[in-house]
């Protein structure tokens, strides 16, 4: 409808009728929206009421069987003896004391063991205490001998080394050598032994007791401990070469051979039986 049409309106066009239509409308629209809002009400506590029930059937359920279960288990106890509250006390008693029992005996087990452990370690923490300061004293040894040069002095001081370590083969050869600067070859070769027999493969040893047998004259045997000092180690090569303990040897083949070798002797220390 157009302005035009609205404009050449002479009455409006609603009547009370029509108006009191849209009212009844509303109204019953209302009615039945309140009315579906109380059916969902009820269906929601419908609901709640089912919920409860089952929950309530359930607990109820549950309680008759643990009923059941405990009559059915005083009915198997009764069966196999227990035939009486006090009774079935006394053994649950006696089983926990024996439980019990059983645990501090374990724990007593472990505590003992604990407690040797620990006398072990603190054994070990004082044996490694000891050794430390032992180390320690013969360190300051060693470097008094280094500061020396009396070798009556050197022996005095690696007599002390082996009063604190009897088996200090090191010690046996450093004294060799401060022997041998008194001019007492036999000495000396003793000690060498005494390093041999503790450690058979002390190269170190074998050198000294060859410069032992030089001061002797001992040649057959200079060359067998010169074989088996280089045999452990080729060091010993150059200290040959120069060491004056071996002036006298000078002009010997066998050892002039061994001077100008670059390798190892190998036909001498073959010829040669070991100690």
């Amino acid at each position: 409808m157009t302005s035009e049409h609205l404009g050449e309106l002479e009455e409006p066009l609603y009547t009370p009728f029509i108006e009191r239509y849209m009212l009844d409308e509303v109204k019953q629209l209302r009615v039945d929206m309140s009315a579906q809002k109380h059916e969902l009400m009820q269906q929601i506590l419908d609901r709640e009421h089912e919920s409860v029930d089952r929950a309530v059937t359930y607990a109820t359920d549950t309680v008759t069987y643990f009923f059941y279960l405990i009559a059915g288990a005083t009915s198997v106890l009764v069966v196999v003896g227990w035939t009486s509250i006090r009774e079935i006390k006394d053994r649950v008693l006696s089983s926990a004391d024996a439980e019990i029992s059983n645990l501090v005996q374990e724990y007593e087990t472990r505590l003992k063991n604990i407690e040797s452990q620990l006398k072990q370690k603190t054994r070990h923490i004082k044996e490694n205490r000891e050794e430390i300061e032992l180390a320690r004293e013969v360190q300051s040894l060693w470097l008094r001998a280094q500061q020396e040069a009396s070798p009556i002095n050197k022996i005095d001081i690696y007599d002390q080394v082996l009063n604190l370590r009897p088996n200090d083969c090191e010690a046996l050869t450093y004294k060799a050598d401060a022997v041998l600067e008194l001019d007492e070859p036999q000495w000396a070769a003793n000690l060498c032994h005494r390093a041999l027999e503790i450690d058979s493969q002390n190269g170190h040893a074998f050198y000294q007791l060859a410069c032992a047998y030089s001061a002797m004259s001992q040649y057959d045997e200079v060359m067998r401990c010169l074989g088996k000092a280089l045999e452990y180690s080729e060091s010993y090569r150059d200290e040959i070469a120069v060491d004056v303990a071996f002036d006298n040897m000078h002009g010997y083949p066998p050892f002039e051979e061994l001077r100008s070798a670059d390798g190892k002797m190998e036909s001498s220390t073959e010829l040669v039986p070991e100690i």
